[in-house]
């Protein structure tokens, strides 16, 4: 079926990876092989370019790659609509989120699935993971949405959508002369960090730890429970921070912020929605049911 040919092509994609994709999707590394040539045989074209152990779409690639985009996002919102049209939904959500999904993320979902639904009424609270995750818990909210790595056993947690974490600084840093920086440069840079429990702390953590580093080497000037905070701080000081690039979007939009790359580091993570293990309402699983039909680009 050329529907999941197409998936396979989707996945190796986003996943940069056959081997990644094929964990995935839960089939062996040549039968993804098999599906991307069988694409590249019915198109007569390459779909991607090796270099070395990295794989990047050629044109035809990039191509294809938007309008898998806009087929998938075409069957998602029709599974939805149609479960929507099924459901007599009424009453209200009271939803958590971490600090730089709701601000970033959530408000025009939240505005698309209020035309969806019409009469729940939807309250959005905003905190770090950790506060997130105890208010599911002692059942003050009935869904959530966290970054970081927690694992939580009482916790389901479901993929969301990918997020990076890029590290940032004002445009025309004097400190920055190429854009990219080696990982022992970033000993010498003054970093703003956000406050402790926030998930996007324990991400960067984790992902310095894997390269031998860790968060308490590097000077932190100080420590901000708001990204917005952080932002404005950036653009008027030298300093650095790690900020989620679903933050900064319209700050590298208008060359307020710059992002600069470290060499060998690539931190992405997962935003997941945290639900309580066990049988949830029909309106929480409606509630996720959207998310994941959602179709958020960057």
């Amino acid at each position: 079926m050329f529907d999941f040919r197409l998936k396979v092509f989707y996945v190796v994609a986003q996943r940069g990876s056959f081997t990644k994709a094929a964990k995935e999707l839960l089939i062996s590394q040549p039968a993804v092989t098999k599906h991307i040539q069988e694409i590249e045989s019915h198109y007569q074209t390459k779909l991607f370019l090796r270099n070395g152990m990295k794989i990047n779409l050629t044109e035809a690639g990039e191509l294809l790659y938007h309008y898998a985009e806009e087929i998938f996002s075409i069957y998602r919102n029709l599974d939805f609509d149609i479960h929507t049209l099924n459901a007599k939904m009424e009453g209200s959500l009271n939803i958590a989120a971490s600090t730089t999904i709701s601000q970033y993320v959530l408000p025009p979902m939240l505005a698309e699935f209020r035309k969806k639904v019409g009469d729940i009424h939807v309250e959005l609270f905003s905190d770090n993971t950790a506060v997130v995750e105890n208010s599911l818990l002692s059942k003050k909210i009935d869904v959530g949405l966290v970054e970081g790595n927690s694992k939580n056993p009482q916790i389901k947690y479901i993929d969301f959508i990918e997020d990076e974490i890029v590290l940032v600084c004002r445009a025309g840093n004097p400190f920055i002369h190429s854009g990219i920086v080696k990982p022992q440069e970033l000993l010498n840079l003054s970093f703003l960090l956000r406050e402790v429990g926030s998930g996007t702390l324990d991400v960067i953590e984790s992902s310095l730890n894997e390269i031998g580093m860790s968060l308490s080497q590097l000077k932190n000037e100080m420590n901000f429970s708001s990204t917005e905070s952080i932002k404005m701080y950036l653009m008027h000081s030298n300093s650095f921070a790690f900020l989620s690039i679903h933050a900064i979007l319209k700050e590298l939009k208008y060359n307020e912020l710059q992002v600069v790359e470290i060499e060998g580091l690539d931190i992405r993570r997962y935003f997941s929605i945290i639900q309580r293990q066990g049988q949830e309402s029909a309106l929480v699983e409606f509630f996720i049911r959207f998310a994941q039909s959602y179709n958020l680009k960057l």
